[in-house]
């Protein structure tokens, strides 16, 4: 096991310094058995437009929740502040650069009860890719009871703390990135007004900043590897 976890570091790290020559352009490096991961945190301002209509957000499949929740100001739902998604895969492009990364298996639910009907609504956002290239992160896209769409456009993005690689000797490579202004696309509002059946005066709240997204790349391996296969919501 021992020989198993060097030879993986080894080849991982190796990848992730060379991030290819031309002979590696759209090379797929798996990263599910690594410890790296992406935080996605929410603005308080964001938690509280949740609150105001009984909105929460749930973690499914891989993802964990990041800290405690605090009740809303308006009707005391509980969402965590941030939730973690296992980084699963990265890309690396034609252009030498990483296309793409990716945390399939991750889920989050977001359910609304609607006190106007009585009934519980929802949809869920999985298998997460973060698209460098065209500046969106991508999910499949399931309302309660519907069809998924598949890596649809939900968020456009800033890059705040560009990904910066560290060696350290003697197989260990790390790597710290920041996105921020997080914004829903013109695509994902449809899905929140209509799927969540939202009252009108809460849509101004669409526009919010939808926090950051943190990522940490690491070669140290994970405990126990994570699930590679794709979430599917129920």
């Amino acid at each position: 096991m021992k020989t198993v976890a060097i030879s993986f570091r080894l080849a991982a790290a190796s990848a992730a310094l060379v991030m290819g020559s031309a002979a590696h352009a759209d090379l797929t490096i798996p990263f599910a058995a690594t410890n790296s991961n992406s935080v996605q945190a929410f603005p308080a301002e964001n938690l509280n437009a949740f609150d105001l209509v009984n909105l929460t957000v749930e973690a499914k499949g891989n993802t964990t929740p990041v800290g405690t929740p605090v009740p809303g100001e308006t009707n005391g739902t509980l969402t965590a502040p941030a939730f973690s998604f296992p980084v699963t895969k990265i890309v690396i492009g034609s252009k030498l650069n990483i296309a793409s990364g990716s945390a399939v298996g991750s889920a989050l639910y977001f359910k609304r009860f609607n006190d106007e009907t009585g009934a519980t609504v929802g949809f869920t956002l999985a298998n997460f890719t973060i698209d460098y290239v065209n500046k969106k992160v991508l999910a499949d896209v399931t309302p309660n009871g519907g069809v998924a769409a598949i890596q649809r456009p939900v968020y456009t993005f800033n890059v705040a703390t560009p990904l910066a690689l560290k060696y350290k000797f003697p197989l260990t490579v790390t790597g710290h990135e920041v996105l921020d202004q997080l914004k829903l696309t013109d695509e994902a509002k449809g899905v929140f007004t209509q799927v969540l059946e939202l009252p009108e005066f809460a849509l101004f709240a669409l526009d919010f900043d939808y926090g950051t997204l943190t990522q940490d790349i690491s070669t140290n391996l994970r405990k126990t590897k994570v699930s590679t296969q794709p979430y599917v919501a129920k």
